[in-house]
């Protein structure tokens, strides 16, 4: 295929990309749109930050080689193509010639180079770019990526919440990047929007970047970011028209209370790579949870339906595995524990923790923000029926908990946890026995299986997408079999925004992504 070929199918595709937005009419240029966001600002750079809070500023201000549209297909961004080597171990990146950071200087394939460097060395998510063993740089437009191995999450680890460029002439100066004072002032970003004004507490301003590498855009002149963290008040910003969108809504009453107001929509699509999970986090090392009908009484006396109705309100989707529902490798088709005391009790009884009185045994539970404290205490609720005696630990704060979860001191806890895209990045960490005790979100659950660490090794390799897909599918049956965690719901995470808004972001990094298509409707 010639270049010229390839730059066509590149540009075939953006175009086609615009037209996978909610909006068919022609798009509105200029305006300021106000959104609201739900936490403070650590970082701006999500080159060494993981999270949805670094994630939206990160993806507006920095560009990413890929972008992602709705139906996980990879699009061309910063590199206008790509293509993979017959053994799976390069990766030929060919960027686009007409690219500059926001002080003017070019962006190169060196910029590439330092990017994965600082990437490989500071981000939490090592295993995003761990077979990357170097990057040449034959031209200034082509990165060439040489791995030890096949690596197929590499694809949507190059994307915008996950894959920031960033400029070596502003991070290669020998200072610590996690804390480079250029990661919230005076950043020098690579995508659609410049940083012109941070108060964190209160809110930051991204402006358009009028050499942005894509003719036309970004649509909007201005985005206005109001840091609102209290769930309520962002409510009443979206319903009197203060903001005009936000995302990573959760709280159900609020949620429910929104899709009530005209010229609001909302909506839970476009969080599949995200894909967020709630769920019961059990840890087989102490004492009867050791026992897998232990564990497996424990799902059949929980009742998920009551959590999805009663606690959740009807604004989450049921999940049978730790893969997101969203996502292409989930596996519905796993042995699922409706409701069931008659089970649960039998279980318990076989695996030799008879009724003494009204009590089997003891058990703690944990958890770690505020929003879960119904979930725990209907759990506690729910086991007493089957002479479970669960004590309700609450901690002082995250951090507490975090280290509580990372040692492996605690029985169950409620947890949310997420897939960030390829299971190799979110999920695999969750059930190698390699990772086990490797601090919060690792294997905290204690769960060894060999053949499961055997699937998700040969399935970190495939790039086969039907067989990769037949080893995940095998691995979650395993899992929701032994029950290390019982799964309750994806995240019921939810985008807000006014009728007003043309093309928000419904891709599957929600605004996590690059919103230059994004535009105020006249």
């Amino acid at each position: 295929m010639t270049h010229m070929f390839k730059r066509l199918l590149a540009a075939t595709a953006t175009v086609a990309l615009v037209a996978t937005g909610a909006a068919a009419e022609e798009p509105t240029k200029g305006g300021t749109l106000v959104v609201a966001v739900g936490s403070n600002i650590r970082t701006m750079n999500s080159a060494v930050q993981s999270g949805i809070a670094t994630g939206f500023p990160g993806a507006q201000i920095f560009a990413s080689p890929l972008r992602y549209d709705e139906d996980w297909t990879p699009q061309p961004y910063l590199a206008e193509s790509w293509e993979t080597s017959a053994d799976g171990l390069h990766v030929t990146l060919h960027l686009v010639h007409n690219a500059k950071f926001h002080d003017g200087v070019p962006i190169t394939s060196k910029d590439v180079a330092f990017s994965v460097k600082m990437i490989k060395e500071n981000h939490p998510f090592k295993a995003m770019f761990a077979p990357v063993e170097s990057v040449d740089t034959p031209d200034d437009y082509t990165a060439v990526l040489n791995l030890s191995q096949p690596h197929p999450a590499l694809m949507l680890a190059m994307s915008g919440q996950l894959m920031s460029i960033i400029p070596e002439h502003i991070y290669g100066d020998g200072q610590d990047i996690k804390t480079h004072p250029r990661n919230i002032e005076n950043v020098v970003g690579s995508g659609p929007f410049k940083l012109t004004e941070f108060k964190n507490g209160e809110y930051f301003v991204l402006e358009k970047f009028d050499d942005f590498f894509i003719d036309g855009r970004p649509y909007l002149d201005k985005i206005v970011a109001r840091i609102i963290t209290d769930p309520a008040a962002r409510a009443i910003a979206y319903e009197n028209g203060e903001v005009q969108m936000g995302s990573f809504e959760t709280i159900p009453r609020i949620v429910n209370r929104l899709k009530k107001v005209d010229g609001l929509t909302v909506t839970d699509k476009g969080f599949g790579a995200i894909g967020p999970i709630d769920w019961l986090a059990i840890n087989t090392a102490k004492g009867p949870l050791q026992d897998v009908k232990v564990r497996k009484a424990i799902a059949y006396a929980v009742d998920k339906q009551f959590i999805l109705k009663a606690l959740m309100l009807g604004t989450a989707t049921d999940a049978h595995t730790g893969i997101h529902p969203d996502s292409p490798f989930y596996e519905p088709d796993v042995e699922t524990y409706d409701l069931d005391l008659d089970k649960a009790n039998a279980l318990l009884d076989e695996a030799g923790f008879p009724m003494q009185g009204d009590k089997r045994f003891d058990l703690t539970i944990d958890y770690g923000w505020a929003e879960a404290k119904p979930q725990v205490e209907y759990v506690k609720a729910a086991l007493k029926k089957v002479g479970i005696e669960v004590t309700v630990r609450a901690s002082a704060d995250f951090p507490t908990w975090a280290k509580r979860m990372g040692e492996g001191d605690f029985d169950l806890s409620w947890d949310a946890v997420y897939n960030w895209g390829d299971p190799v990045i979110g999920v695999h960490r969750t059930y190698l026995s390699s990772n086990i005790g490797k601090g919060v979100w690792s294997n905290t659950q204690n769960y060894s299986n060999a053949r499961v660490d055997e699937l998700l090794e040969m399935a970190g390799k495939e790039t086969d997408p039907e067989k990769r897909k037949a080893l995940y599918s095998e691995f979650q049956k395993i899992v929701a079999d032994e029950v290390p965690i019982y799964f309750i719901n994806a995240l019921p995470y939810h985008l807000v925004y006014s009728n007003k808004v043309g093309n928000p972001p419904m891709g599957i990094w929600s605004t996590s992504s690059p919103m230059d298509m994004t535009y105020l409707k006249e």
